[in-house]
């Protein structure tokens, strides 16, 4: 044995070979990432200004870059994704998701994740089979596989219009639990094609394991976390016992055979409503910047890769079949709204039939559906077929949904225009103009072109209407304080002002803080103040 292992270490490359050629591999791995942020940040600063989602810019960008001049490392790897990007982006919403607004939602929220997402995949299956000719097994698997929404394209669409709180909700929601039901599905299916057979007792069963499983650990590991918060309150620990929390979850419940995605997105609820009570305000902004930075992150690499993991060549080749994939999923997500909400009318509030518009188009399929497609098992019929086919598809639907949603969704008229918005967009129209125009006789009156007389005239007539703009929004602004019931879109209006105004200040006040102006005592306790108001900002 000695004998074979020092042949072995004579045959071999030098030590010094090895460390340079894996140094020189990880230089390049580097290298690649950096020029995949600078290419992300472009794409963030040209669809700012275009006006289109972050998330289509990016895919776009991708398609533009060829593959096979990036290293091998560098592509979408299911494992990464799934263990690794998925719990992130599940708990991130998660703890962003307020518990209150759930219950009031949750009951079309269980029945389109539930029945629904069971409804959907079963018509989207049927009609793959008989018109792309898939295997039953396969086309049942893809069935699934496209029956995820891709919250975070709906939710960048939705901040370019104005869409009613409840509507939002009952998107991020179904999405949570959606990602969780599909999952659970995909196992069966897969559990189904490798023992040859399945009872319908073996699989209720599977189901309660995995969704009680699940939640009996979230809940767990939730609650501990949120006991270890009460017994420090240092930001730097608790982002590193969250980190701990979501990902750890997300392999103890894969390693019980529980819902990893339950489990995940209970332990962030639970975290998220309870735990953040226990730590100060400037803990809990360090948390949620975090996590918004993380899940932004994630985000960002996951749809670049998604744009260069798909070849152009390829998808004029698929293209066909992917359509009519679009239409097979979206006939299915048609008869499992319609049908199911309109029931649901009977036993709860009904749901506006434009909202279920909404949440048909914005049934925008991402990369979750990506990763899964490469995770079948390498026996399964068609499987080649079926991952061009699921690739090609979540393209053509990111980028046709995904830029045409904010146009649908304005046209749809959702909510109508706030008086006290245009009443401030008039008044701050006013501020504009009139300080533009003083600036501009200040320019005139120093370059010798316009007479001191006729500039005093004029500027004091422009100062006039400044005076009486600031006077009503400060009237507005005073008013908005008093009354706690005006219209939610309203509200969440003149909120988006005043964030931006703490922001500006906490900014300032850092800079200050940094340069020896304040010092850290005085500095850091108004911080606290305005930690303080950015939060009620976001509890109401």
């Amino acid at each position: 044995m000695i004998g074979y292992l020092f042949v072995n270490a004579l045959n071999s490359p030098p030590l010094e070979q090895t460390l340079s050629k894996n140094s020189s591999e990880f230089t390049g791995l580097v290298n690649t990432l950096i020029i995949l942020l600078i290419v992300a940040t472009a794409v963030a600063l040209i669809t700012r200004r275009l006006r289109i989602s972050y998330v289509v810019g990016l895919v776009l960008a991708g398609l533009a870059i060829p593959k096979h001049i990036l290293p091998a490392s560098i592509g979408l790897n299911p494992e990464v994704i799934l263990n690794l990007f998925l719990p992130i982006l599940i708990f991130e919403a998660s703890i962003n998701t307020d518990i209150s607004r759930l219950r009031s939602t949750i009951k079309p929220i269980l029945l389109l994740a539930g029945p629904g997402v069971i409804l959907s995949a079963t018509i989207t299956a049927t009609l793959l089979k008989f018109g792309i000719n898939l295997a039953w097994i396969t086309a049942s698997a893809v069935g699934v596989i496209l029956t995820i929404t891709d919250t975070v394209s709906v939710i960048i669409a939705f901040r370019n219009v104005t869409v009613p709180r409840p509507l939002a909700t009952i998107v991020e929601g179904e999405s949570l639990f959606n990602d969780g039901i599909a999952l659970v599905l995909l196992s069966m299916i897969t559990t189904i094609f490798m023992q040859g057979s399945f009872t319908l007792g073996e699989g209720l069963q599977q189901i309660f394991i995995a969704f009680v499983g699940g939640s009996i650990l979230g809940l767990g590991l939730g609650y501990l976390c949120v006991g270890l918060f009460q017994q420090s309150d240092d930001a730097l620990s608790n982002i590193l016992l969250t980190v701990a929390v979501s990902l750890g979850t997300f392999q103890i419940g894969h390693a019980l055979g529980v819902s990893s995605a339950i489990a995940v997105m209970i332990a962030g609820l639970v975290i998220g409503n309870l735990g953040f009570r226990q730590t100060s305000a400037p803990t809990e902004v360090s948390l949620l910047n975090f996590w918004e930075y993380a899940a932004f992150g994630a985000n960002t690499f996951i749809f670049l890769l998604v744009g260069i993991e798909v070849a152009p060549l390829s998808l004029l080749s698929t293209a066909p079949a992917a359509l009519f994939a679009v239409f097979a999923y979206q006939i299915g997500r048609i008869v499992a709204i319609y049908p199911l909400l309109y029931g649901l009318s009977f036993f709860d509030r009904p749901i506006p039939l434009r909202w279920q518009h909404v949440l048909i188009l914005g049934n925008v399929k991402g990369s979750l559906s990506m990763a899964l497609a490469l995770s079948l098992p390498f026996a399964l019929p068609d499987r080649t077929q079926a991952i061009a086919l699921v690739f090609s598809t979540v393209l053509i639907s990111l980028v046709g949904q995904g830029l045409s949603l904010s146009w649908f969704v304005k046209k749809l008229n959702l909510s109508s225009p706030s008086p006290t918005k245009q009443q401030i967009e008039s008044l701050q129209l006013n501020l504009i103009a009139s300080k533009a125009a003083q600036k501009e006789l200040a320019n005139l009156l120093e370059s010798g072109s316009l007479q001191k007389s006729v500039y005093e005239e004029l500027f004091a007539s422009y100062q006039a209407k400044i005076a009486t703009s600031e006077h009503e929004l400060r009237d507005i602004y005073n008013q908005r304080i008093s009354d706690r019931h005006e219209n939610p879109e309203e509200q969440n209006y003149l909120d988006g002002l005043r964030r931006r105004l703490y922001l500006a200040e906490k900014v300032a006040i850092n800079d200050a803080i940094r340069k020896g102006l304040l010092s850290d005592d005085v500095g850091h306790s108004y911080l606290k103040v305005l930690n303080e108001k950015l939060l009620s900002l976001r509890e109401d």
